[in-house]
């Protein structure tokens, strides 16, 4: 069942939001060469903890697993829900940080790739190609569309670039729990169930992209997700409403309303 947000629901969602993203503006800013993503997920629980929320990763279950980590770091090759570590980040390291908080009963939810001190022009094109697919699935995210035409943003534009879709993870809704209906992927699926999208929806978009193949496995700590072929991938989410004035990005640190990239 897919939740319809009513106009108190959004004023806690907005606050929750607000608290992801100030987080994960935060920790991309310590991210430098020669910091461990122990270190990272640990000022990211002190911001957390500050900001009097809780993070919505901590003991997340799956599989009879708990999620030991406050945030998910993944470096390099890694996907999503890398575990943090005392992996030192070293110059052209790619570190995609997850950050999911619980505030007032609500949920936000944001990523972002970032480049350690910087980086080669094909990790720029990657990190580029998949923020800005992001932002063009946020400008299908409209009353009357359906989630196919999210989807299909992404595809598209991460395939004419040359990159590949991660098939096994998805968007999804967000609100009072992390993980609401509808799923969001990133690819069409011919067949596939696809709910219109309507007001008060709240949805965390979020392309994942590989350099090389889509293909991804899972390592033996039973969280970490990798590329099968070993390169690199990126990873950029937002929480978005579904309005009747256009989508908004509830994870914007400005609280503007979204203006598509390049248009």
């Amino acid at each position: 069942m897919i939740i319809i947000k009513s106009e108190r629901d959004l004023e806690a969602m907005r606050a929750a939001c607000q608290v992801a993203a100030q987080v994960l503006d935060e920790t991309a800013a310590m991210v430098q060469p020669g910091i461990t993503t122990r270190e990272l997920d640990e000022f990211a629980a002190e911001c957390i903890r500050k900001l009097g929320a809780r993070s919505a990763f901590l003991g997340y279950r799956a599989g009879g697993k708990k999620y030991p980590c406050h945030t998910c770091i993944s470096v390099n090759e890694q996907v999503v829900h890398g575990l943090a570590s005392g992996r030192r980040l070293v110059f052209g390291d790619l570190v995609s940080i997850d950050v999911g908080v619980f505030y007032h009963g609500f949920v936000g939810d944001n990523a972002r790739t970032v480049p350690v001190g910087g980086g080669d022009l094909a990790a720029q094109k990657l990190l580029d190609v998949t923020e800005t697919a992001l932002y063009r699935a946020i400008a299908q995210a409209i009353p009357g569309n359906r989630v196919v035409d999210i989807s299909r943003a992404v595809q598209q534009h991460v395939e004419s670039n040359g990159f590949s879709v991660v098939r096994e993870f998805v968007g999804h809704g967000v609100g009072r729990h992390m993980h609401e209906e509808p799923q969001v992927p990133n690819f069409v699926e011919p067949g596939r169930p696809s709910p219109r999208l309507r007001p008060g929806m709240t949805i965390a978009i979020e392309p994942m992209v590989n350099a090389g193949r889509a293909e991804v496995r899972r390592l033996n700590d039973g969280w970490t997700v990798v590329t099968a072929d070993g390169q690199l991938s990126a990873h950029f989410e937002h929480t978005v409403l579904v309005s009747e004035s256009g989508p908004e990005i509830l994870t914007c640190t400005s609280k503007t309303l979204f203006a598509p990239k390049g248009s």
